[in-house]
């Protein structure tokens, strides 16, 4: 209560004068003064529980200019998680002490990453401007997609980008596991995913076969929720499905002669048991996750062998069908009705509006950004939505006009000042009355063959996702951005990630 009554006396008489922390926060206030340690290198912490103190040592000791966080009576650092109030955490920081009131465990660890940012400029000397700070998040829903199937990254390369995400408070990594280039999941009662289904990606179909066995996706789901990160995993389904069918033929569906063998067959019993044996394990591996995406994407490109499969016919006679989208949603159905079981949402490619799911329990991803009416049909059915159009959240998209190894649409490319200024840039196609869990950056790898061109498209242009995501538009300054991301890029390398900085395009 007190925490809620000094913020109502004071909020309004901040300065336009804060530091360069990113994402931007709400409001705050800072003077010259610093607290320091008393003890170099070493912070006192009262009012943590234990699992408290553990994420505030993880999190302040990563940087190396903090030795040693100790729990004391009265300590320089204090919790006060009776935090009410329409922000999620607040920083009080005295010459003497640093107050943190935080609203859940969650806002607790935004809290300390935020202090962590605060003590970048001073070095070893771990010192913090005195002031005062309040923030929150915008959106829930603050994301990034990795493509695996096209080209693989690798435990490595994902965990560095974990660390970057904590870095800039973004929350779900979407991990796209399936697809025709490649299978990257261990399914143990279908070792041929892997042993055939593995083998080669976008630029090399003979390339030894890359995957993560089931201990690497326990590893990492642990890495990332230690470092307060959900990892959706997605299945692709029924379409995108080549590599799986190279694995098992005898669950395809076809294809075309540009997209061979490139669904799921859609009506068979046996191709539906198959799947959910899948689905079953991948449960297994991630046990907290509360989304699965399904994909459901693009069908149409290689459906056209559906109308000679003895199951399709059937349905389709059985049920009146005469089209085979209506296939195609009988399909989608079927599968969101198994999986309501295990799972709270099931995520799904913005085409899958049509299909009449029930809007409780799915979450669709809007990602043509050339089909504004698509959003607005998921929006009038009531469905919640991730906005990550390809203009301009697709990261295979150039970022700057002078690149050519990448996408445009029409000319258009996603440079950074176009990120930043996401949504607001929708102007009439977001509909008011729209659910929008949050932005997501999507990074599709045709052309990321290595992790350094990987880390040249996604950054610094995730750093404009983040704040995008996090800081409401009428605290959104691209000029502030744009220092903060100067001081932020020599922690990404220390990271060992190689942001563009304007040098010469990578481009392989």
């Amino acid at each position: 209560m007190l925490w809620r009554l000094f913020l109502c006396v004071n909020l309004l008489a901040f300065g336009a004068t804060d530091p360069l922390i990113l994402p931007r926060p709400i409001q705050s206030n800072f003077a010259d003064e610093r607290l320091t340690p008393t003890q170099p290198g070493t912070l006192t912490i009262s009012g943590a529980t234990p699992e408290q103190l553990a994420l505030a040592r993880r999190v302040l000791l990563a940087d190396g200019t903090l030795q040693h966080i100790e729990p004391a009576a009265q300590g320089q650092l204090e919790f006060g998680p009776a935090w009410s109030g329409e922000f999620g955490y607040a920083l009080d920081i005295t010459s003497q002490k640093i107050s943190v009131g935080f609203s859940s465990n969650e806002q607790l660890h935004y809290a300390l990453t935020t202090l962590r940012q605060l003590a970048w400029s001073h070095g070893s000397s771990w010192q913090v401007p005195v002031g005062k700070l309040y923030d929150a998040p915008r959106y829930p829903h603050r994301g990034y997609m990795l493509d695996e199937s096209r080209h693989f990254t690798g435990k490595t390369g994902v965990k560095r980008l974990l660390d970057a995400m904590e870095l800039l408070k973004l929350n779900v990594f979407h991990w796209h596991l399936t697809d025709g280039s490649g299978w990257r999941i261990e399914i143990k009662k279908y070792p041929k995913l892997t042993t055939i289904g593995a083998t080669g990606n976008h630029t090399d179909p003979t390339a030894a076969p890359a995957y993560y066995t089931q201990e690497d996706i326990r590893e990492i789901v642990a890495y990332a929720t230690e470092r307060g990160i959900i990892v959706i995993p997605e299945i692709d389904m029924p379409g995108h499905a080549s590599a799986a069918n190279r694995s098992y033929p005898e669950f395809s569906g076809g294809g075309s002669a540009k997209y061979p063998d490139f669904t799921f067959n859609p009506a068979s019993p046996a191709t539906e048991t198959y799947l959910h044996d899948i689905l079953t394990e991948v449960r297994q591996l991630f046990p907290h996750a509360p989304m699965l995406h399904l994909g459901g994407d693009e069908v149409h490109f290689g459906w056209e062998q559906w109308p000679k499969l003895p199951e399709v016919k059937q349905l389709m006679q059985e049920k009146s069908f005469t089209k085979l989208d209506e296939v195609e949603g009988y399909f989608v159905r079927r599968m969101a009705d198994h999986l309501h079981h295990d799972w709270d949402k099931i995520g799904l490619w913005d085409e899958a509006s049509r299909f009449d799911l029930p809007p409780e329990k799915t979450v669709l991803f809007w990602w043509r950004h050339d089909k504004p009416q698509g959003l607005k049909d998921a929006v009038n059915k009531g469905y919640a939505i991730v906005l990550c159009p390809r203009i301009p959240l697709y990261f295979d998209f150039v970022q700057d006009a002078t690149h050519q190894s990448g996408r445009r649409w029409a000319g258009k490319f996603a440079e950074m000042a176009a990120v930043y200024a996401f949504p607001e840039s929708l102007g009439a196609t977001l509909p008011p009355n729209a659910k929008i869990l949050g932005l997501q950056a999507n990074l599709w790898t045709e052309t990321t063959v290595t992790q350094e061109r990987r880390d040249f498209m996604t950054f610094p242009r995730l750093l404009a996702v983040a704040e995008a995501a996090w800081t409401k538009p009428e605290y959104k300054n691209f000029s502030h951005f744009q220092q903060s991301v100067t001081g932020f890029l020599p922690h990404l390398e220390a990271l060992g990630i190689k942001p563009w900085e304007g040098g010469p395009e990578i481009k392989k």
